[in-house]
């Protein structure tokens, strides 16, 4: 067997109630003048009160809002900031590519990090990866971190606060791991792999039996058994299972969508998820076993509960012409692309006929294979 690295989890993950003042002791220990970073306005008032907490425990917090997605741009400006501010730390609060510009701006520094995630959208509190964008939110690359953070704080007061949008947006990245790690993993003779992998299709039942309910109540017992798992067990997948357990094709249809305009921005789960029913159509065009097919029913039932966007026309593209949509085609399929690890070849004109077969909710529920 080769040599693996592995960077399987945060040294401490303190999750619950109230969790971020129970972590100020913590947070202290592990830096004296941090820098805050978020962007969203919506959760500006949030990361003024951690300030807040922070001035009181004697330590000099300095506070830095991001401009655009996680993008080389902030990250080269925020060094530059914290240089100049001599900052021993950095806190980042927010959805997964703040989190994401948090992880790599410690990492470029070598300096510690802390994650404060303010939904479950996503994993990104956890994983020693980072997504880069441009300004504009088109995808660039992925980037491998020299370890995942130094502390994760996931306080449930606040992250049950999120609009619920975030939450499903989260469990269908989540479930996209099973789909996915199963795709390209099924056949791993490495134990932590083939471990990973059934931590996905466990993550997978858990969150169709209990996501609704989660989804329509956030204060019900179903609530933290599915952002947990949404924020934390996902991390711990890709942790274990490392780049095999991430993507099939799910992620780099995401990654495609990016290159595009939108009339109102989809969240990140939200083209993963879009991405994993034509991942699944692409299986079942290319396979005689049923599943595919009666997994992407399953989908399209459970996502449609959710609010989630299941066709073209639901994730608000501003063009959906052939000749615009190739264009995501073709960056999902470049020569470096994870959809390469399909069990099939898979071109651009595959790729393309897969997602305009979704290109209005009723098309979606009533695909059929020729």
């Amino acid at each position: 067997m080769s040599i693996n690295n592995h960077c399987i989890s945060p040294s401490m993950v303190i999750r619950g109630k109230k969790a971020w003042s129970k972590s100020l002791d913590l947070v202290t220990q592990l830096c004296k003048r941090p820098l805050i970073i978020g962007r969203s306005n919506s959760t500006k008032k949030i990361r003024t009160s951690f300030k807040k907490d922070l001035i009181l425990k004697g330590i000099q917090p300095y506070f830095l809002e991001l401009n655009h997605d996680c993008c080389e741009i902030d990250i080269k400006n925020a060094c530059l900031f914290s240089k100049k501010n001599n900052c021993d730390g950095v806190i980042a609060a927010g959805g997964g590519k703040v989190l994401d510009a948090g992880k790599l701006i410690a990492d470029s520094l070598g300096i510690n990090c802390i994650t404060v995630p303010l939904s479950a959208s996503t994993c990104a509190g956890w994983t020693a990866l980072s997504n880069i964008y441009t300004p504009e939110g088109k995808f660039i690359k992925d980037v491998t971190l020299r370890r995942c953070p130094n502390l994760l704080i996931f306080d449930h007061t606040i992250v049950r606060a999120a609009p619920p949008r975030t939450l499903a947006s989260g469990m269908a990245d989540a479930v996209a791991k099973w789909y996915e790690s199963s795709l390209t993993s099924s056949a791993s003779q490495d134990g932590l792999v083939q471990q990973a992998v059934q931590m996905a299709r466990v993550l997978r039942d858990q969150v169709f039996l209990n996501g609704r309910n989660a989804f329509l109540d956030p204060l019900g017992n179903s609530w933290e058994i599915v952002a947990e798992g949404c924020a934390l067990t996902a991390g711990i997948i890709g942790g274990l299972g490392g780049a095999r357990c991430r993507t099939a094709a799910a992620h780099p249809i995401h990654n495609g969508l990016t290159q595009l305009s939108y009339t109102s921005k989809p969240l990140h789960g939200e083209l993963v998820g879009f991405g994993l029913l034509v991942q699944l159509h692409l299986e079942e065009k290319n396979s005689k076993s049923q599943l595919p097919k009666q997994a992407r029913s399953q989908l399209l039932d459970f996502f449609s509960q959710l609010n989630l966007p299941i066709s073209l026309e639901s994730i608000c593209l501003k063009n959906t012409s052939s000749n615009n949509l190739h264009k995501a085609c073709k960056f999902a399929c470049n020569d470096n692309s994870d959809i390469h690890k399909l069990p099939f070849l898979i071109n651009e004109k595959d790729l393309l006929e897969a997602i305009q077969s979704f290109q209005s909710s009723h098309t979606s529920s009533n695909i059929t294979i020729k």
